[in-house]
């Protein structure tokens, strides 16, 4: 029996107060656990402590981490679940795609264009 996978993009902020090794952690764990319940971890990136539109559970700011993967839909609950439990963590999205995007993503692509920006300023 062949289990057919989907592709996943997953999103989520942690809070604000936990240091930037801690939030590459977190996304280093949740990817552990899907590859431990037969997903596979695509890429993933850290994108960062930003500011948010709106408080989250007192907190104006939060880490970004981001994952790819290609999983069953068994790994991504169990992944969704453990986060959802975890108490640095305050919102998730995960979103299924049809295809992941080569490279780096949006975020990232326009964060590396604002750094170039401003070092074209000061030369």
């Amino acid at each position: 029996m062949v289990i057919k996978m989907a592709l996943y993009e997953h999103t989520f902020i942690a809070r604000q107060d936990i240091s930037n090794a801690q939030a590459e952690g977190l996304i280093e764990h949740f990817g552990t656990i899907l590859t431990d319940n037969g997903g596979t971890l695509i890429g993933s990136e850290y994108w960062g402590l930003k500011t948010m539109a709106y408080k989250i559970n007192k907190n104006r700011k939060g880490h970004y981490g981001f994952l790819t993967t290609d999983a069953p839909a068994a790994a991504v609950k169990e992944m969704e679940r453990l986060m959802g439990l975890h108490e640095d963590v305050m919102r998730v999205l995960t979103i299924k795609v049809d295809e992941h995007e080569e490279g780096p993503s949006v975020v990232i692509q326009a964060k590396s264009a604002k750094e170039e920006r401003r070092r074209d300023r000061e030369s």
